[in-house]
C-alpha cells in the first residue's frame, strides 16, 4: 500500500477550523479512519524588553474554563506569512511594534488530531502603538520580569503550551548571548 490519505469526509467547515474524517494508510501499511481538525496555523510573539521584562496577556478562553496566560498570538490569515501574523498580533493585542523580530521555533499544538502549527517569534526594540483588539478577545495586558514568568511556568500557573515554549526559549536567549 501507499501511505497517505485515501478518502476524506468533510464533517464541518467553520470560520477557524474544518473537521474531517480521513481514511489514511499509515507507514506500517495499516489503514485507519481518523478524525482530523484542519487549521491554517498560527503565530505567536514574545515581546522582550531591554530590562528582560516581557508582555503576556491574561485571556479568557472558554475551552480552558477561564482566564489563562498567553503570548500575543493568532491565526494566520489566508495568504499571510507567519512573521506578518506575529507583527500584526503584537500590535493588535498589546500595542507594540518591534525593530527586530526573529523566529525562535515552531510547534504543533495537538498533533494527535489537529494540523495547527504555531510559529513563535521573539520581538525586541519595542515601541508603543495603538491596539486593535478583536470583539471576541477578553484580555488584560501584563508586563512582568522574564524571571517571574519562568517561575509561573515552573509552578504550573502558566500552562499554555506555546507560551511555555516561548518563555523558556526567551529565557535561554537572554542567557546565551548579548541582548539584541
Amino acid at each position: 500500500m501507499t501511505q497517505g490519505i485515501k478518502e476524506v469526509k468533510k464533517i464541518y467547515r467553520g470560520r477557524v477550523i474544518d473537521l474531517n474524517v480521513e481514511r489514511v494508510c499509515l507507514p506500517n501499511d495499516v489503514e485507519v479512519e481518523l478524525e482530523v481538525i484542519r487549521h491554517p496555523g498560527g503565530a505567536g510573539v514574545i515581546p522582550l524588553f531591554e530590562d528582560h521584562s516581557i508582555i503576556l496577556v491574561k485571556q479568557y478562553r472558554h475551552c480552558a474554563s477561564g482566564t489563562i496566560w498567553e503570548i500575543p498570538a493568532g491565526r494566520i490569515d489566508e495568504g499571510e506569512n507567519p512573521v506578518d501574523c506575529a507583527v500584526r498580533e503584537l500590535a493588535e493585542e498589546v500595542g507594540y511594534r518591534a525593530a527586530h523580530i526573529e523566529k525562535i521555533t515552531s510547534v504543533y499544538s495537538a498533533p494527535g488530531f489537529c494540523t495547527e502549527k504555531v510559529h513563535i517569534f521573539l520581538a525586541t526594540g519595542l515601541t508603543p502603538c495603538e491596539t486593535n483588539q478583536e470583539e471576541d478577545e477578553v484580555i488584560e495586558v501584563v508586563k512582568m520580569p522574564l524571571d517571574e514568568a519562568v517561575e509561573k511556568v515552573r509552578s504550573g500557573e502558566i500552562d499554555d503550551a506555546k507560551t511555555v515554549v516561548a518563555i523558556l526559549l526567551a529565557y535561554f536567549h537572554t542567557k546565551d548571548r548579548e541582548f539584541i
